[in-house]
């Protein structure tokens, strides 16, 4: 579907019925661009089945993170509302009387993350506060009439079309034309308020908020530091003329800092805000907390290779801050993985998994045999094993069954060693391994952390750590493993029991130390002649020059070592674990090129080659050749590629009229060689214009029928 019209515009195409089913087409998609067509419809069930449970696991995450925000908005806006209620019966402060009650929600710098949060919190209200509630972006209001007509347009539910409006201040409301201005609205509301006290209370409010004759109008400005001041300032002073009769109630979306409020608002203005301040969840720890329940599990088999979490934190880190985008990168290499790995299909639960791999054809054998690191379990077998694992089917199965029960064991023990490990250094001065465990779990998934010099650091400094700092450390390692699932830490959480029992053991001779320590002292002071004092310092150097070590230091020791040994035993790379193919995403370039644009590329690419993406056959060209079927700016940008840092817009248009015009042959029918070159001359200026707005030229002061170029060498 196309259309001929050169204006601009937007042109709606309504899809037909059978292009609406979403799902098929999307399988049909993925079948379409799957480089092994075996399992195809099961790979894309199992995806779509993981991306579900993933995407649930992270919406509870987010409810009850924000769980406590919107908690104390929600007694905050119960309050201020009974302040309101007070106030329309008894007036005792004229000034008082016009605050507006104001919540200030500072949500931090992640803004494409802000929707989210706003329509979570408009939710909770019409569950819990009232189902009044409006909300405003400033790119929407800017002006006063604007934001009135958004204002009483979600108010009143209706939507307005301005452009058909002959007044602007007035919003179309069923087949009546309401005026946009205050005093409508609290006429409105002051009626519709009235019919709900003597009618039904509505089925969204909650029992807490149905005996309310009157709820409060919230107005919620998302991005308030958007805003026009002036439209600010008059919005806050005509809503505080009528706090009276319109109990409003402002939340202040802030992503910067609530100082802001103080430098857009002057003191005249403020003052008329009664104004409490809101802070939510740091970005970072929403971010961990991602991680935590995401990838640190065993829940989910999916997991990310060390390359492709870097790329994720590093966009998060240093573009965005977007948990939400972080959610989106997390699923497009699920997706990826199971476009791109045939064997993805053993992606599941490891129940599932062992079923699947009995009902694997020979095409799949053979993809688990080209596995580079099945490859490498295959040449540390002997001989026998070596052609059996290589000649037979049934064989294979049962070692991949046995070898993927391996890597789920690996998983579980993995992360309860990661955490253990995390509660010793995470504590330690200048952070070796990082602060946040996401910082350690990259350092174990890139190589054996233990050669690494960070761990040799940590380790050191784990042993100048104090009695009670260790134990607090060894009952948080014991609570780690008694809930982990593995059994094989039944040992391990015996053996730091007794480190504890050991502890408490010489934290009790310490105090009959003490005590004999005490008494010798008062025999030393007694004896206070020359020979004694003399013999009492020859000791004392003799200890200094041995520097034997105490029973503390001699248990710190072990237990640093026996730490050690469990990071060496369990906190292998995944890399090196068998078959981590089938669970492991690697492609960190492919999610850089999905996730990280590069605008110079991709402009160069559609200019210089529009085949690549028109995909049209006329199109294809050899070397630097310009084709005339070429659309027009591309004519045009070639073209510039062969000037120098001035192009002479007379020269340019010959060029362009001499490849638009070759056409092989002429028609008898053609239209003169004026209306042609008029036609063409309309042809360079539109692509000139639109090359112009993409920032490849512009207008030359030093002559003027030049035009100057401004990239890729042209100054």
């Amino acid at each position: 579907m196309s259309t001929c019209s050169v204006s601009k515009g937007c042109f709606v195409f309504k899809p037909s019925p059978r292009k609406r089913r979403v799902s098929q087409k999307t399988a049909d998609n993925f079948s379409e661009r799957s480089n092994d067509a075996e399992d195809i419809a099961l790979r894309f069930a199992t995806c779509q089945s993981l991306w579900y449970q993933i995407k649930s696991e992270t919406e509870q995450i987010q409810e009850d993170l924000n769980k406590q925000l919107f908690d104390n908005l929600v007694h905050f806006l119960k309050q201020s509302h009974s302040e309101l209620q007070e106030k329309t019966t008894e007036w005792s402060c004229p000034l008082k009387s016009r605050e507006i009650p104001t919540a200030a929600l500072v949500l931090g710098v992640n803004v494409t993350d802000h929707d989210l949060i706003f329509k979570s919190l408009s939710e909770v209200l019409q569950n819990n506060i009232t189902h009044y509630i409006a909300l405003l972006e400033a790119k929407d209001c800017p002006g006063i009439k604007n934001l009135m007509q958004k204002l009483m347009g979600q108010l009143m539910n209706c939507c307005i079309d301005v452009d058909s409006l002959e007044d602007e201040d007035y919003v179309q409301v069923s087949q009546n034309r309401v005026r946009c201005s205050i005093t409508s609205l609290t006429s409105w509301y002051e009626s519709v308020a009235k019919k709900k006290a003597s009618g039904t209370p509505s089925k969204k409010q909650s029992s807490s908020s149905r005996h309310w004759q009157s709820p409060p109008v919230v107005v919620i400005l998302k991005d308030m530091e958007s805003f026009n001041t002036k439209v600010l300032q008059d919005f806050i002073v005509i809503s505080s003329q009528h706090i009276r009769e319109l109990p409003l109630v402002l939340i202040f979306g802030i992503a910067t800092s609530p100082m802001i409020i103080h430098s857009l608002l002057p003191h005249s203005v403020s003052s008329l805000l009664c104004i409490e301040l809101f802070q939510s969840l740091s970005c970072k720890e929403h971010l961990s907390t991602i991680i935590d329940k995401l990838l640190l599990t065993a829940k989910f088999p999916f997991k990310l290779g060390e390359k492709v979490l870097q790329v994720l934190i590093s966009i998060f880190l240093y573009h965005d801050f977007s948990v939400q985008n972080f959610i989106k990168g997390f699923q497009l290499s699920l997706v990826e993985h199971f476009y791109s790995q045939p064997l993805s299909v053993l992606c599941c639960q490891l129940v599932d998994a062992k079923k699947r791999v009995n009902s694997l054809s020979h095409d799949q054998c053979e993809n688990i045999r080209r596995l580079p690191s099945f490859r490498r379990y295959v040449e540390h077998e002997v001989s026998e094993k070596q052609i059996a694992l290589l000649t037979e089917d049934d064989f294979l199965k049962e070692v991949v069954q046995k070898l993927l029960e391996d890597l789920y064991v690996y998983h579980e023990n993995y992360v309860s060693v990661l955490r253990c490990l995390h509660v010793f250094t995470s504590s330690l001065p200048k952070y070796p391994l990082g602060k946040q465990i996401r910082e350690l779990h990259c350092a174990c998934l890139e190589n054996q952390v233990w050669e690494t010099e960070e761990y040799e650091s940590s380790l050191q400094l784990a042993r100048m750590l104090s009695k009670s700092d260790l134990v607090t450390m060894l009952q948080q390692c014991v609570q780690i493993f008694v809930s982990s699932s593995g059994k094989e830490f039944d040992k391990t959480v015996e053996k730091l029991k007794e480190f504890l029992t050991q502890f408490q053991k010489l934290e009790a001779e310490a105090f009959q130390e003490q005590d004999v320590s005490v008494s010798s002292q008062k025999e030393l002071q007694k004896k206070t002649d020359l020979y004694h004092l003399q013999k009492t310092l020859l000791e004392l150097k003799d200890s200094r020059r041995s520097k034997k070590l105490t029973k503390f230091e001699m248990l710190r020791s072990e237990v640093v070592d026996y730490i050690d040994s469990l990071v060496r035993n369990y906190l292998v790379p995944a890399g090196h674990k068998t078959l981590h193919e089938v669970l492991y995403f690697n492609s960190a370039s492919v999610l850089r090129g999905h996730l990280n644009a590069a605008p110079r590329t991709a402009l160069h690419t559609a200019l210089n080659n529009p085949y690549c993406y028109l995909k049209n056959q006329a199109l294809k060209s050899d070397g630097g050749s310009i084709s005339n079927k070429a659309p027009d700016i591309c004519i045009v940008y070639k073209l510039h590629l062969e000037s120098g840092r001035l192009i002479n817009l007379v020269d340019w248009l010959e060029a362009f009229s001499t490849v638009v015009t070759a056409v092989e042959g002429t028609n008898a029918d053609a239209a003169s060689s004026d209306q042609v070159d008029d036609i063409v001359h309309a042809r360079f200026i539109r692509a000139v214009s639109e090359l112009e707005l993409l920032g490849f030229i512009k207008p030359s002061k030093q002559k003027t029928d030049h035009v100057a170029r401004l990239t890729w060498g042209g100054c």
